[in-house]
């Protein structure tokens, strides 16, 4: 078996293959070539906290594996991250594990694939700025996507850490080659971009409908269970609704379960899962004054492929350390 460090895999994966690797995963869930058991939470309210179990297996990729997440919002103040992975895959032949790797990372580029993927077939082609509410490692990644399927010119970040904030922009700025500002309230990001990124550990809502511009697309990716949000009821009224996982948003997004129990919208408001839109089944952006935005809870089935993507360049590269169980 192969072990796959945070390292290792910065080593190989990147961000344009791990998108379309992810895109065509989305296109083999619609296709029901995918199987998805719904995930397993656990959680553990003693310490704030929530674990996930998440299998799957993409039968046309022939990718099995099963990821162990945590999810603690409390962790940085105790200096980790607050969200915590591991995954294993395995030959779906034999069963036999073929690798177990960190996967915290796995997520962090699968969760910015999956955005990049709904932002290349719903943001507007000429959209310039991005700005992200947060500055946190899925910010991170969120903010490389957009930039590998539109043309950015530049960027604007807040986040209730001033001082992450401003470590986000310049350590962004060099990675992507792009002029990142800070803002000082998450308004001055909304009011003022083209595609907006809303990546936080909130459980009530961080931006307001009333400031979204007509044209702007919104990565909402903000999960801590059904009863917190990050978007407010309007923000979400105003929108094309585009999700992941029809089943998995309705049974645990409390950013689309509160609108829907307020009244304000209901199950009918989701326009459509993102693999219907890979597949050309439904369109995308119509018109230039939509508002589109795509909520995502997350799929294991992006875990499977991104692993296998992990996987196979790595021992094409020799990177990783090989175990015997």
């Amino acid at each position: 078996m192969l072990l796959l460090s945070r390292n290792d895999l910065k080593k190989v994966l990147s961000m344009r293959e791990t998108i379309d690797a992810v895109e065509t995963a989305f296109l083999e869930f619609y296709h029901e070539k995918a199987e998805v058991p719904l995930r397993t939470i656990i959680e553990i309210k003693k310490h704030n906290g929530f674990l996930l179990y998440m299998p799957s297996y993409l039968k046309e990729s022939e990718a099995l594996a099963i990821k162990v997440v945590s999810l603690y919002a409390q962790n940085p103040k105790k200096g980790l991250p607050s969200v915590l992975a591991t995954i294993l895959l395995n030959d779906p032949e034999t069963g036999k594990p073929l690798a177990l790797m960190e996967g915290s990372y796995i997520t962090a580029m699968r969760t910015g694939a999956a955005s990049g993927v709904a932002t290349k077939y719903l943001a507007r082609k000429d959209a310039k700025i991005v700005g992200t509410i947060g500055a946190g490692v899925q910010a991170r990644t969120q903010l490389w996507a957009v930039c590998e399927v539109r043309d950015i010119k530049e960027a604007l970040v807040y986040d209730l850490n001033e001082n992450r904030a401003k470590t986000f922009a310049e350590e962004m700025s060099n990675k992507l080659g792009i002029e990142i500002l800070t803002a000082s309230s998450p308004q001055d990001v909304a009011k003022n971009v083209d595609i907006l990124i809303v990546a936080t550990t909130a459980t009530r809502p961080v931006i307001s409908g009333e400031w979204i511009q007509n044209g702007t697309h919104i990565n909402s990716i903000g999960w801590m269970g059904k009863n917190a949000r990050e978007l407010d009821s309007e923000t979400v009224k105003r929108s094309k609704l585009v999700v992941d996982s029809r089943e998995g948003v309705l049974s645990e997004s409390g950013d689309i379960l509160i609108p829907i129990q307020e009244g304000i919208i209901d199950e009918t408001h989701v326009y459509a899962e993102l693999g219907e839109i890979v597949a050309g089944v439904k369109a995308g952006r119509k018109h230039e004054k939509e508002i589109t935005l795509f909520k995502s809870v997350g799929l294991a089935i992006e875990d499977a492929i991104t692993a296998k993507l992990a996987y196979e360049k790595a021992l094409k590269l020799g990177v990783g350390t090989e175990v015997t169980l």
